[in-house]
Formats: structure tokens, C-alpha cells, sequence
């Protein structure tokens, strides 16, 4: 399961995404950020939740992002801007990373329209 930065963030958190990871894991399932999703956690965290996060990225396998992936990314963004949508850079990014064969877990599920994109929305800041 690739994990989006706000799921990243709740699970920093304390909130309900941080037991939910710690079952995936327990029961075999694997989950995954990408390096966009951990720029945008250090980018976001205050100097007290460093070491934190480092201990939950040292914890997960990071998703690759390439060429392919650059290329599926830039080529949604195209393809929505052309009807008028306008989809974030990062979001589109994370999203390509789910080439390893993954659902992408996130927050906010309506960032990510991409038809073929398996989304899970996991309600997060609670």
C-alpha cells in the first residue's frame, strides 16, 4: 500500500493512520511512501518531530520514481489541464509511484481522479 503524505502525517500524529500502518505490518502487509510524500513531511515538520519521522522512514521501504513514473505523472497532468483540471505535480508523483503494484492510501481521496488509480481513503485527523 503506497501511504500519502497525509497519511504520513496522521500517523506522526498519533492518530488512527499510525495503529493502522503498525497492523499492515504485523499482519503482513507493506507499506510504502514515496520520496515526494517524505520531502513534504520534512518539509511540514517542526525540528521537535524530526526524530520521529526519521524512525517511521528508516521503518518503510521507499516507492522508486524514475523516468516511467516522471513520465505517467507529467502526461495526467497534461491530459486533465486539457479539460480544465489542474492536478498538483506532487500529487501526480505520488500517485505514479504505485507501480509497484500497490493502492494508493490517502486523506484526501479526490486528489487523485486518475482513472485505473486504486485509492483508499483513510479518514485522517481524527
Amino acid at each position: 500500500m503506497l501511504l500519502d503524505s497525509t497519511v504520513l502525517i496522521d500517523a506522526l500524529r498519533g492518530r488512527p493512520a499510525a495503529q493502522r500502518i503498525r497492523e499492515m505490518r504485523t499482519t503482513g502487509g507493506e507499506p510504502w511512501p514515496c520520496a515526494v510524500s517524505v520531502e513534504e513531511i520534512w518539509r511540514g515538520i517542526g525540528d521537535h518531530e524530526a526524530p520521529l519521522a526519521r524512525r517511521l522512514f528508516r521503518a518503510l521501504r521507499i516507492a522508486p520514481l524514475g523516468v516511467t513514473e516522471g513520465e505517467v505523472a507529467g502526461t495526467w497532468r497534461r491530459t486533465f489541464a486539457r479539460q480544465g483540471v489542474t492536478l498538483q505535480r506532487a500529487d501526480c508523483l505520488i500517485a505514479a509511484a504505485v507501480d509497484i503494484d500497490a493502492e494508493l492510501t490517502t486523506g484526501n481521496p479526490t486528489d487523485f481522479p486518475m482513472l485505473g488509480l486504486r485509492v483508499r481513503h483513510w479518514r485522517v485527523g481524527t
